[in-house]
């Protein structure tokens, strides 16, 4: 009984620092998905287009991005860049790597839904007068976002357990708080905690997800 009202104690005692590393976590995560998403569909349009010079650059952004290590990514922004002038706070350089490793993720998503539109309703579009980009917002991306929503709703809960990956550069997330109190204290409680507090996280974006599914049901 001692031994369990010892580690009650000693969790409050650390929950504090644990809430400081959740507010960057999902600072991080907030900003990330209000960048990232922006420029997945402007990517993805862009991939979708007729347009080969520009397909062309922006699958070359999207293969990079896709294909080395958001890990490696991160420490290149914040390491690397700083050896041709380009220097980065450590959040802003977190940010900045974010944006544009899960920019790229979701502008796959967003082709693979594009290209799924039947192109005839472009035709009817046209028949009613409606511009391009009246087009794709009022018609287009409601049905986009009815197909692409599952796909997006793994990247989102990926992205709250990729902003781990932070710790390489020093930011105080989550994960690094843990880090941080089972160094000190040499107890494994704090990364308990920390698992649980990533699992709580994921199972609200989880219902949410649910609960934007539904919203956009009347697709079908």
């Amino acid at each position: 009984m001692n031994i369990l009202a010892t580690q009650w104690h000693y969790a409050w005692q650390i929950i504090p620092s644990l809430f400081d590393g959740i507010k960057m976590t999902l600072s991080l995560f907030f900003f990330t998905l209000i960048g990232s998403i922006p420029l997945g569909i402007i990517v993805g349009l862009g991939r979708a287009s007729k347009f080969k010079l520009i397909r062309n650059i922006l699958g070359i952004y999207v293969w990079i991005m896709r294909g080395t290590p958001l890990l490696l990514q991160l420490i290149f922004v914040f390491y690397g860049l700083p050896i041709v002038g380009i220097v980065f706070q450590r959040y802003d350089a977190a940010l900045f790597a974010f944006i544009i490793n899960y920019g790229a993720y979701f502008a796959e998503i967003f082709r693979g839904g594009l290209q799924s539109i039947d192109h005839g309703q472009y035709e009817s579009a046209k028949v009613l007068r409606l511009t391009y980009w009246q087009t794709v917002q009022k018609i287009i991306l409601p049905q986009v976002m009815k197909i692409v929503l599952p796909s997006i709703g793994n990247e989102v809960i990926n992205l709250v357990k990729d902003s781990s990956l932070v710790y390489v550069i020093g930011l105080g997330d989550l994960l690094r708080a843990g880090n941080v109190a089972t160094a000190r204290d040499v107890t494994l409680l704090p990364l308990v905690l920390v698992g649980i507090g990533y699992l709580l996280l994921t199972a609200i974006l989880t219902l949410a997800q649910r609960k934007i599914e539904q919203h956009y049901s009347y697709y079908k």
